[in-house]
């Protein structure tokens, strides 16, 4: 179904949000009465990149980190997991790094507190994208985010024209965060415009829904929403349901739904990075669309057992021990 280029030295290469999570240690409390927490490497592609290298894919990532202890911190971090950091920039024009604070209620009940202004991620520049990286890819991964604000969205564009024109499969993370854009319809704007370009999306339903929200068709099903984009050259539309599972629908008109497994739930947070992980994992080494879901099931059952994201991204051995269980 997806062609990944074999002879490419690297695996997948991310482009996006590189941030810091401070998890809260006293949980079933509000954040009001949150004395600690633990600080951990965060974003959404920066921890789809994790998982897919502690399962043992070669990768890399393109972003930008601030000149200061927290940007040492996730290069360094980076770097200890074996991803390629030589086109992640410090950006020394007095950015910070994003913050992302933690709440965590109860399993049902957990929040995030963000801090998102002035931060290095978004500085990225289209001069930061190097065609012969991307070219050494067989796959690039866009985050949604790092379409909210120039010059980052400038910088996604350039890097998903050169990902088309070196035969480099492109893997689309919807990834909506609200308090980054200015509006719903920017939103679906940008996120529609990396979309129709992409192979592969993912996206929870409701992110799915924002791009239709620019059309007035809020109400569109599952189908509905994955024929669009097949229809504009999409090989695997992947809508995640939360605690629901997942469907994948293909360009070969197969339609496949994923199931869940059982967890000891701390947080809620996490659980869709994970997946896409291990789904990605699934489809670079030629498994199943079934096969696929439910590495991503099971690996996303890991994580929100677990206090953390990025160092709770399981290796496949882990994820093969759930199934099997």
């Amino acid at each position: 179904m997806l062609s990944f280029d074999k002879t490419k030295s690297v695996d997948l290469i991310a482009l996006g949000r590189l941030c810091i999570d401070l998890n809260a240690n006293e949980i079933n409390r509000p954040m009001e009465e949150t004395i600690s927490f633990t600080k951990y490497v965060g974003g959404s592609p920066a921890n789809i990149t994790i998982a897919a290298a502690k399962l043992g894919l070669k990768t890399g990532f393109i972003g930008r980190i601030s000149d200061d202890q927290h940007g040492r911190f996730i290069r360094n971090y980076l770097e200890q997991r074996q991803i390629d950091t030589q086109n992640v920039i410090v950006d020394r024009s007095g950015t910070i790094t994003g913050l992302a604070f933690t709440e965590i209620k109860s399993p049902a009940e957990c929040s995030i507190l963000m801090y998102r202004d002035n931060v290095a991620d978004l500085k990225l520049e289209p001069d930061d994208i190097n065609e012969a990286f991307i070219a050494s890819s067989k796959a690039i991964l866009i985050s949604g985010t790092a379409l909210a604000q120039s010059p980052s969205r400038e910088a996604a564009l350039k890097a998903v024209e050169l990902a088309k024109m070196n035969n480099v499969v492109v893997m689309f993370d919807i990834d909506y965060r609200p308090y980054t854009w200015t509006s719903t319809e920017e939103a679906g704007i940008y996120a529609s415009l990396i979309a129709e370009k992409s192979d592969v999306i993912f996206g929870g339903r409701d992110e799915f829904k924002l791009l239709e929200h620019m059309l007035n068709r809020p109400a569109a099903t599952d189908e509905q929403i994955a024929k669009r984009w097949l229809d504009k050259g999409s090989q695997l539309v992947v809508i995640k349901h939360g605690g629901d599972g997942s469907v994948v629908y293909t360009q070969a008109g197969k339609q496949y739904t994923g199931t869940i497994f059982p967890a000891q739930v701390i947080k809620t947070f996490g659980a869709g990075d994970s997946f896409a992980g291990a789904f990605i994992y699934g489809l670079m080494t030629g498994q199943s669309i079934p096969t696929c879901q439910q590495w991503g099931a099971a690996a996303a059952s890991i994580v929100v057992s677990s206090h953390s994201c990025s160092d709770a991204m399981p290796t496949l051995e882990q994820i093969k021990a759930v199934i099997d269980k």
